[in-house]
């Protein structure tokens, strides 16, 4: 009886040990510093700073835009779901970009107006910024550079591509342009 007390406390503290030891594999693995959204300070359509430090906690689509595009009727899809979601921690950031065939040629001001006019659009929009190549905005390289993101590395191939955040900034998916926002793998990752 007394060696099955020895040998199950011997058991024990061994185990200990060997939880340490694993233990110790995997913290550095999961305090990586990867980089998140809330670093980021831009200016919106208005000249205004918008800090995404204030969507702590909140789900964040962004969404690279255009108003003479093929696929510039989803911002009436984005207007939706925002309308739907936007009391729920979720948001949509949206960043006018002319950099496919100069399909967003408009100013700040035009963008705004074309945007409220012909798609009631009141989910926050940037102002004008390129989406790739040598002057790609400093959101969009965390976004597509997996050093930075920690999920992947990308490339913002056309118009109304999709970016998601989660609660704590990080980046978790990224959808093609021809996705619609109300795709269920979209509503999904909202809902859940």
């Amino acid at each position: 009886m007394l060696l099955c007390i020895i040998l199950s406390m011997v058991s024990c503290k061994n185990d200990k040990n060997q939880n340490k030891k694993m233990a110790d594999l995997v913290i550095p693995e999961l305090s990586e510093n990867k980089e998140n959204i809330y670093q980021f300070t831009v200016k919106d359509l208005s000249g205004d700073d918008f800090k995404f430090a204030d969507l702590k906690g909140k789900k964040i689509m962004i969404v690279n835009t255009a108003s003479k595009c093929g696929l510039t009727p989803q911002y009436e899809q984005l207007q939706t779901i925002y309308d739907k979601y936007k009391d729920q921690n979720f948001t949509i950031v949206g960043f006018p970009a002319n950099n496919f065939m100069k399909q967003e040629p408009g100013t700040d001001s035009e963008i705004a107006t074309f945007c409220e006019q012909n798609y009631g659009v009141t989910f926050p929009m940037m102002s004008k910024i390129s989406v790739k190549g040598k002057d790609m905005h400093e959101v969009y390289k965390f976004l597509t550079d997996k050093t930075k993101n920690g999920l992947e590395d990308s490339k913002v191939s056309w118009n109304f591509q999709k970016f998601l955040l989660n609660e704590t900034g990080e980046l978790v998916k990224v959808i093609s342009p021809r996705t619609l926002p109300t795709d269920t793998s979209i509503i999904d990752w909202i809902e859940n």
